[in-house]
């Protein structure tokens, strides 16, 4: 589609009149390009980018994208990510070297269809380093040097010099040398400015490594698909959406400390801020995901028809099982599916790698949940929100010193508080026991939560106990 749109472009200037005088003709739709911005160190974030932007370009039907390069390198996993990425694309792929493609920034460079340059641009010098910049122990960095050579002989197949380019530039031991010339010796890695890249070597000429230097992004497309015969989506990242990116980092850490703090909401009476914490961390795992482009919106509905399920379990049906059951193997179901890397358009496989990610994030999850309820319990203090988890007092010490509680009293007794003042024995979040004149009941604050000393007074009675309000 794109060569008939650039062959009906150059008949149509050709003959002008005949266009005009002959009959309407059917011209073909204008290319889409989607633009993608790798700007920065090659990490985890870029690579987010790229897949998200190419699921995109898939779902959008884009003929093209460009990725508008300015990078110094970065991971070498990373990098490997991101060429798997791109071979994902059914459309053409292009490199427009904004600036430099050092290192890392290179090999992806290698991996798409085209590369172009701005003027003044270079490329180059990707030989394997360690983190800290520092040289690879000689046998590993000839076993990666070796490894890398072939990955990019794999990518470059069809495509001119490249594979020789690339390798020049991952090994300093490997001569260039085209015909009669020596373009770079042995004992130096290969460096290109843009105009070195495009220059034409061999019978017939071919372009060493890059395919021409145009002005600015807006020249290339020109270039690539006619003026004013494409349409451009460029791809923009938002700070929110960099956060988002980081903290899929930490995904297992966040679905442990999620799991851990509703576990604590369910042992303690009434909903309050470990209900919230653990919903709103799991919110982060969903929507971490969501914004990196590995979900949509279906996990959140299995997730909420799970979740209830288990309100049916505790409210309606308690004691069934069969409820809680389900909804929890919902629930962690629909955690595994907000983390399965899905790409559109293609059947689904579980096969692989697919499941060993998602599955790992959530028994490591589980893991740190356990851990960390296990530490709540062993180290800190007894009493206050861990009340209904362990039997003793938090101002008394044995369990034989606790005052017995007036669960026994009734609504009308308990209406009769209402205006008294007492102390909160315990700490308040938002549930557990104040003493008014010598004896122990259950209370609840509204909202928000009170420390253990704090002056209360009763401003009501629900089911399970007093209202109560801080006074200091």
């Amino acid at each position: 589609m794109r060569h008939w749109s650039i062959v009906a472009l150059a008949l149509a200037a050709a003959w002008p009149q005949a266009s005009a005088q002959g009959p309407a003709a059917t011209s073909a739709a204008p290319a889409k390009v989607v633009v993608v911005p790798i700007r920065a160190q090659i990490a985890k974030p870029e690579l987010f980018i790229l897949r998200r932007a190419l699921k995109q370009a898939v779902e959008s039907g884009a003929d093209t994208v460009v990725l508008d390069m300015e990078t110094p390198g970065g991971a070498l996993d990373t990098t490997f990510e991101m060429l798997k990425a791109l071979e994902k694309f059914p459309g053409k792929t292009v490199t427009y070297v904004n600036r430099e493609a050092i290192s890392a920034g290179a090999l992806i460079a290698a991996g798409t269809d085209e590369i172009h340059f701005a003027p003044g641009s270079v490329i180059g010098a990707a030989a394997p380093v360690l983190a800290t910049g520092g040289e690879i122990d000689t046998s590993m960095r000839d076993k990666i040097v070796s490894y890398l050579k072939a990955r990019v002989r794999a990518v470059s197949e069809g495509k001119g010099y490249r594979g020789q380019v690339i390798s020049a530039m991952i090994d300093k031991d490997v001569e260039l040398k085209i015909g009669d010339e020596v373009i770079k010796p042995k004992g130096e890695l290969l460096s290109l400015t843009a105009q070195e890249a495009v220059k034409t070597y061999g019978d017939p000429p071919l372009p060493l490594l890059g395919t021409s230097i145009q002005d600015n992004l807006d020249a290339l497309l020109d270039h690539l698909h006619g003026k004013d015969n494409h349409t451009v989506m460029r791809f923009e990242v938002t700070w929110s959406e960099k956060a988002a990116q980081y903290l899929t980092a930490v995904t297992p850490l966040l679905l442990g400390l999620g799991l851990l703090l509703l576990f604590i909401e369910f042992k303690t009476p009434g909903f309050g801020v470990f209900g919230i914490g653990g919903l709103a961390l799991l919110a982060v795992v969903f929507l971490g995901h969501h914004v990196a482009g590995l979900s949509g919106h279906e996990p959140w509905i299995v997730f909420s028809l799970g979740l209830a399920l288990v309100a049916v379990e505790v409210f309606l049906l308690p004691g069934t099982l069969i409820p809680a059951i389900t909804g929890a193997i919902l629930m962690l179901g629909s955690l595994v599916w907000a983390m399965l890397d899905l790409w559109p358009g293609e059947p689904v496989s579980f096969e692989g790698d697919l499941l060993v990610r998602p599955l790992a994030n959530l028994v490591s999850g589980g893991l740190i949940a356990a851990v960390l309820f296990v530490a709540l319990l062993r180290f800190l203090p007894k009493g206050g929100p861990w009340g209904g988890m362990i039997l003793q007092s938090a101002v008394g010490g044995a369990p034989d010193a606790v005052k017995p509680l007036h669960g026994a009293e009734t609504l009308t007794n308990r209406r009769e508080l209402i205006g008294r003042e007492g102390r909160a024995v315990t700490a308040l979040f938002p549930s557990g026991q104040v003493e008014i004149d010598g004896l122990r009941y259950e209370a609840k604050l509204p909202m928000g939560f009170a420390n253990a000393g704090s002056v209360v007074r009763v401003t009501g009675t629900g089911e399970f106990g007093l209202v109560v309000e801080p006074l200091s």
